[in-house]
């Protein structure tokens, strides 16, 4: 008995001390500091460090694709910490690392880290404007599933991620409208949540009673892909710009499989003035050419950056007979077409084209046209603005 007693107390000491040491091995140094002003100080403890830089969404971008290639600044070292104190910022989710002697790191001090493809960031939130919206504020909270579902068109079991508005648990006799919510190439079914704040900008909106209560699906946008990088049987792959499946036609011709799935499992309707799709980007053109190939399934569209351009004579039937489709589609116009980009994305003039055509043939949508370019800190802003427009 004495054996045992000191061998419990052995393996509880050990635990202790486990725990104990994670909290020894956490950094001393405050960054990112969000002063009173709105600018935010970063610091560094580097003192071997010959030269620290910071970079990151929150200073001018530079270079030809502007949006990707933001400056860097240089930190002013003492007595080992080094620091850099921004100008101060509008309201808005901002990501950033450090650069050492030229390698990239991330801040140890700061445990909130988003990936986007094979990169990994940083992120802080800017309070008093936009960036409010992105935050976990005191209100209802709705839930967030990740679901595999049969893709028989694909010939896969796949994963995706469901949104369900507060009280869906308990209110069992309510049904929802459905917004599919699409990512852009390189993405997957986890980027509208991570980089997008999906779940936080709809319990906002729905808590504020701009929006109406709905669920929102987030597939994996590659019809080749079963899951996000490390959710999947093939393990810790390196995540890869190029994926199976991306602007090829599968993705299209394989949507039903997704819609099936939801309106067999959750309390949806079932028709098109209940239906929205909207993406960035890649998921832009998947919106584009879902739409017009099922025209009569969607009432609300939403190309947010969209890669907005027709594939006419490809082999696959999405991107046959394209401006026929279109027209087919406007014959009963969608109730709300939303077309959005920035003024410096390098989608810029394929949207111009898309529009000039739907201006020639009369077809109605809606245009919002803000700063930037070919970036999440738009994207997140442009479903901020359309949500609130979708099912009234």
């Amino acid at each position: 008995m004495k054996t045992f007693i000191i061998s419990v107390f052995t393996f509880l000491f050990c635990t202790v001390l486990s725990a104990q040491q994670a909290l020894w091995d956490r950094p001393q140094t405050s960054s990112p500091q969000i002063n009173e002003d709105n600018s935010v100080t970063f610091r560094l403890h580097a003192p071997k460090a010959v030269k620290v830089m910071v970079t990151g969404d929150f200073l001018p971008a530079e270079g030809i694709a502007k949006e990707d290639v933001p400056q860097t600044a240089e930190m002013n070292e003492t007595n080992g910490v080094w620091e850099y104190t921004t100008k101060p910022l509008a309201s808005e989710l901002y990501s950033y690392t450090f650069i050492v002697d030229g390698l990239r790191i991330l801040d140890p001090n700061n445990v909130y880290i988003n990936r986007d493809v094979a990169s990994t960031m940083n992120i802080f939130i800017v309070g008093g404007g936009q960036g409010d919206w992105y935050k976990v504020n005191d209100v209802v909270h709705g839930s967030v599933s990740k679901v595999w579902y049969e893709s028989p068109a694909t010939g896969l079991t796949r994963r995706m991620t469901v949104y369900t508005p507060a009280g869906y648990e308990k209110n069992r006799k309510q049904k929802y409208p459905v917004l599919y919510l699409l990512h852009g190439a390189g993405g997957d079914e986890e980027a509208w949540m991570d980089l997008g704040r999906t779940s936080q900008i709809l319990d906002n909106l729905i808590a504020e009673g701009k929006a109406e209560p709905m669920i929102v699906v987030m597939p994996n946008g590659n019809a080749g892909e079963v899951a996000a990088p490390g959710e999947g049987p093939d393990g810790f792959r390196i995540p890869g710009f190029e994926q199976k499946g991306m602007m090829d036609g599968a993705y299209e011709m394989a949507f039903p499989d997704i819609m099936n799935y939801i309106e067999s499992n959750y309390r949806v309707y079932k028709d098109k003035k209940h239906r929205a799709i909207a993406g960035l980007s890649m998921g832009g053109y998947h919106s584009l050419h879902i739409s017009k190939y099922y025209p009569d399934r969607f009432d609300y569209v939403g190309l947010f950056s969209a890669a907005a351009r027709f594939h006419e004579g490809s082999e696959s039937p999405v991107y046959q007979n394209e401006l026929q489709q279109i027209e087919t589609q406007f014959a009963n116009p969608p109730a709300l077409y939303w077309i959005a980009i920035g003024k410096t994305d390098f989608l810029y003039e394929e949207n111009v084209m898309l529009r000039r055509h739907f201006d020639e043939k009369g077809y109605p949508y809606e245009y919002y046209e803000s700063e930037d370019g070919h970036i999440w800190r738009n994207w997140r802003e442009y479903l901020t603005i359309f949500v609130p427009r979708l099912f009234k």
